[in-house]
């Protein structure tokens, strides 16, 4: 595939974007701001919540938006993707937490609320903290902890938040690999996206990164073997199939790289970078 039929570029953030203390490298930063310069639409494609997606992303220029696994789409601050849960299936979602006294967090459009301890875990600076622990601290020990204790056991706790007054789009869920089959019977309304061993990401039958970015493709009048999509975890693998050429990090899972079109270095060795110049998009 010649280098000019790449109009769009999506990068996974956690694991591609950013290194293993979330910032982006600074071969990163020159490499979209190139690829931008050269014409070439630059985002992410990602499980993340839209807020403080800037603090994420470390501050770098992007044109579009894929968050919630593709249930919210937004160009340069337009919104041209709204895809909220049904509120019936919110409902029995929320009862279920309620009612097992499970950690959770709900994503709104601008806003995220639920388990104080989710929502300490999804800030920057606790996976930033996180990196820097030695490398056998037993973190797996530390959150299946977190799954059974929690500081909050009154009855009705999420049912009272305010934000389920509006459009709900993903709900993180703290909860390991072992229990996803469990899930996918109790939820069989709903899609599961895993980025990591520990939380799992709930959102409407169907959704994925991939529906995001085919929706983002429909509205700009662009065809999906005009996209390149990077990516390293199992919930990338769809993208990476799906778009015109699909990359896997260094760091991938071998799985990823099977789907993967290319594999490029790691986040820590300039993947983005190398992986942009292979294909001729930067110089």
């Amino acid at each position: 595939m010649e280098h000019w039929m790449i109009k769009a570029i999506f990068f996974d953030i956690d694991g591609t974007l950013v290194n293993n203390q979330s910032k982006a490298l600074d071969s990163t930063k020159y490499a979209i701001s190139c690829a931008r310069k050269n014409g070439i639409l630059c985002g992410v494609a990602t499980g993340r919540s839209p807020v403080r997606i800037k603090e994420v992303t470390d501050e770098l220029e992007l044109d579009m938006h894929v968050v919630y696994n593709g249930q919210l789409v937004r160009v340069a601050e337009r919104t041209i993707v709204d895809r909220p849960f049904d509120p019936i299936v919110l409902t029995k979602i929320v009862k279920f937490a309620d009612e097992n006294h499970r950690q959770i967090v709900f994503g709104g459009k601008d806003q995220l609320a639920g388990s104080t301890t989710m929502m300490l875990g999804q800030s920057i600076f606790i996976k930033r903290l996180v990196s820097f622990f030695p490398k056998k601290f037993p973190v797996r020990l530390l959150k299946k902890g977190l799954q059974i204790f929690s500081p909050h056991r009154q009855k009705k706790r999420y049912e009272a938040l305010a934000i389920l007054n509006e459009p709900i789009y993903q709900c993180i869920l703290l909860s390991q690999e072992s229990e996803q089959e469990k899930l996918e019977k109790i939820f069989p309304e709903c899609s599961f996206q895993r980025s990591n061993a520990y939380t799992v990401d709930i959102i409407p039958k169907g959704g994925s990164k991939l529906l995001g970015i085919t929706d983002f493709a429909q509205k700009m009048g662009l065809e999906m073997s005009e996209i390149m999509a990077f990516g390293d975890h199992y919930n990338d693998i769809e993208m990476l199939k799906g778009v015109g050429i699909g990359v896997a990090m260094g760091n991938a899972q071998s799985k990823v790289k099977l789907a993967a079109d290319f594999v490029t270095s790691t986040n820590e060795k300039n993947g983005i970078y190398e992986g942009l110049k292979h294909f001729g998009l930067i110089y």
